[in-house]
């Protein structure tokens, strides 16, 4: 009954850490556009739809990866902050690389952009400290054991 109740917290916390590093994302890549003082008021509803998207994009993206980096935090019980941000770092350096076209005869990369591959690391690490605050300090509690509170001895009572 423990798992089940645990599945729930860490896919909330999967949508949450998703939604926030799809934000980071959008807004890091609209940064220009946001900080232009002649375009006026951005609409909205607009930036409401490109954080869906941002959302939609990240979750897609990063799910694969973040169940790997779920597995291994809740089986072997590791509740760092570190190891949750080296784990939203690895996710999102994924995530931009599974973009990448790759060239299997000169075995690169083409097209690598340093600024949006630190971006997508940068967003990494954020959804995985903020994964870490809702849902990782308490990986792997559900493979202990309740204890009971203890009951005092009727014998002792006059």
């Amino acid at each position: 009954m423990a798992l089940i109740g645990r599945l729930f917290v860490i896919l909330f916390a999967f949508c949450v850490a998703c939604m926030v590093g799809g934000t980071i994302v959008i807004f890091s890549i609209l940064f220009p556009e946001l900080s232009a003082m002649d375009t006026g008021i951005v609409n909205a509803d607009a930036i409401n739809v490109l954080i869906g998207f941002g959302f939609i994009f990240f979750s897609g993206f990063a799910l694969i990866p973040a169940i790997i980096v779920v597995v291994i935090t809740e089986t072997f019980n590791i509740r760092s902050v570190l190891a949750y941000a080296i784990g939203g770092g690895v996710v999102g350096v994924a995530c931009y690389l599974g973009l990448i076209p790759y060239d299997t005869t000169t075995m690169t990369f083409d097209g690598i952009v340093r600024r949006h591959l630190e971006v997508m690391t940068g967003a990494g690490i954020v959804s995985g400290l903020i994964y870490w605050v809702i849902a990782g300090r308490k990986a792997g509690a559900w493979k202990q054991p309740r204890q009971l509170p203890s009951q005092p001895d009727a014998a002792a009572k006059p």
